[in-house]
C-alpha cells in the first residue's frame, strides 16, 4: 500500500475510524506542511480552500478495496488494521499529537485556521467571507498572480503531481490550458483528459484540447537519446506543422484573448517533447509579437 494511504487511515484511526470529508482534507493539508521523510499529498487553492485530488481518489480507491466507506458527508474505516504503527517514527508523533490538538476542532475550526495561517490555498474559495475579515479578504491579493502580459507558456507534467502543476498555472496566471496531445490518456493519476479538464475547471482554467498538433503514438517509440528526438521532431515539423497552421491560427487567437496560455504535454524537458517545436512555430506567424516561455 502506498504510504500516503497509511498516513490518511492512520488519521481516521486516531479520530475513532470516521472524519468529515471536509476534516480529513484539512487534516492531511496540515499534515502536509511538516517536512517528513516521506512525501504524502499535494494541495491546491479550491473552492472551499485547500484540497488534493490526489488523496480524494486515494479515499475512493480504499473504498473500492473495503478498507473504508462513505457516508454524504463523511469517510469511515471499516477494517481491523492499525495502521498508525505502520509509519515511521515523525509520522507516527504528527498523528497522534494531531489527536490531541485538533480533537474537538469542527469543520469550521479547521477551514478558519487553514485559511488565516495559509492565505495562498484559499484565494478560489467561494466561502472565504465567512471566514475571513475584510482587511484578510483584501490581503488575499498578495497571493494572487495579476500578471498580464501576453505570453504563450509550454508545460509538461512528468515528473510532478497534479496539484503541483496546477499550482504552477495558477501561479503564473494561465487562463487556458491547450491539451496538445494526439491521445489525451495517461497512467499518471489527474493527467487523462476527463480528470484534468475537471481539475483545471476547478481551479478556474479553461482546459482545451486539440489533438489535430499532437503526435501519434506509435511514433514515439525508441526514442533514447536527443537525436531520436530531433529526428522524430523533424518528421513533425514535415508531416504535421506545415498542414496545421489554421489550428497554430486558433491557439493564436486564444493566446491574443486570453493573455495567458499553455500548451501541455509530458516530457518535463521541452527539448523532447513536440510542444516546443509547436511553440515555436506558432511564435513564427506573422501576428505574433509576444513572449514564449517554457515552464
Amino acid at each position: 500500500m502506498y504510504y500516503r494511504r497509511k498516513i490518511a487511515l492512520s488519521l481516521l484511526q486516531v479520530f475513532g475510524n470516521e472524519l468529515d470529508k471536509i476534516q480529513i482534507q484539512k487534516l492531511l493539508f496540515l499534515h502536509s506542511r511538516y517536512k517528513t521523510k516521506k512525501k504524502t499529498y499535494d494541495f491546491v487553492p479550491y473552492k472551499y480552500g485547500c484540497f488534493s485530488f490526489q488523496a480524494n481518489a486515494d479515499l475512493y480507491t480504499l473504498k473500492k478495496y473495503g478498507i473504508v466507506d462513505e457516508t454524504s458527508k463523511s469517510w469511515k474505516k471499516i477494517d481491523n488494521t492499525n495502521y498508525l504503527i505502520q509509519l515511521d517514527k515523525d509520522d507516527k508523533k504528527i498523528i497522534s499529537d494531531f489527536k490531541v490538538i485538533y480533537n474537538n476542532k469542527t469543520n469550521d475550526d479547521l477551514i478558519a485556521l487553514t485559511y488565516k495561517r495559509y492565505p495562498y490555498y484559499s484565494i478560489n474559495s467561494t466561502i472565504a467571507d465567512k471566514y475571513l475579515s475584510e482587511n484578510e479578504l483584501e490581503s488575499l491579493n498578495n497571493f494572487r498572480s495579476f500578471e498580464n502580459d501576453i505570453v504563450l507558456f509550454t508545460i509538461g507534467y512528468e515528473g510532478i503531481s497534479l496539484e503541483h502543476y496546477l499550482n504552477k498555472l495558477i501561479k503564473n496566471n494561465i487562463k487556458v490550458l491547450c491539451d496538445v496531445r494526439k491521445n489525451a490518456l495517461s497512467m499518471k493519476y489527474g493527467f487523462s483528459k476527463s480528470q484534468l479538464k475537471n481539475a483545471c475547471e476547478g481551479v478556474g482554467i479553461i482546459y482545451i484540447h486539440i489533438p489535430e498538433v499532437g503526435i501519434d503514438s506509435d511514433k514515439r517509440q525508441e526514442l533514447n537519446s536527443q537525436d531520436d528526438y530531433d529526428k522524430l521532431f523533424k518528421l513533425y515539423a514535415e508531416n504535421n506543422l506545415i498542414k496545421t497552421i489554421d489550428k497554430q491560427k486558433e491557439i493564436l487567437n486564444l493566446l491574443i484573448e486570453n493573455r495567458r496560455i499553455a500548451l501541455t504535454c509530458f516530457e518535463a524537458n521541452e527539448c523532447q517533447c513536440h510542444r516546443s517545436h509547436l511553440a515555436k512555430s506558432i511564435s513564427q506567424l506573422k501576428d505574433f509579437h509576444y513572449e514564449l516561455e517554457h515552464l
